[in-house]
């Protein structure tokens, strides 16, 4: 299974949080760091677009894992719930076309 990973306790406002995941996810220069951009990139990971660094097969899943997420719950929690709430979004719209969900999210 593919893996991101991102320090939890690292990640104190969006300003970290997305330039966490653009390193740890390689979205592109381009990513202009905003939910919408970020959903946007996780949305074509089966594609071969370079959205990401992953390219997933039909069946394979991007596991989101958030180290130390006890951390990033108690420093912005609103930030935590927006990912979790964000990753069943992407989930539902790879089933509304008719593919397996792309996304697990971990917390540690």
């Amino acid at each position: 299974m593919a893996t991101a990973e991102l320090n939890g306790a690292a990640i104190t406002d969006f300003t970290s949080f997305h330039s966490a995941c653009q390193a740890a996810m390689g979205f592109p220069d381009t990513y202009v760091h905003t939910m919408d951009c970020w959903i946007d990139c996780l949305s074509y990971l089966r594609d071969e677009d370079g959205m990401t660094k992953f390219h997933l097969k039909p069946n394979e899943v991007l596991d989101i894992v958030i180290l130390d997420s006890a951390a990033m719950k108690a420093q912005v929690p609103d930030i935590l719930e927006e990912v979790t709430y964000c990753v069943a979004g992407i989930n539902e719209r790879y089933d509304d076309y008719g593919e397996k969900p792309a996304l697990k999210l971990t917390l540690r």
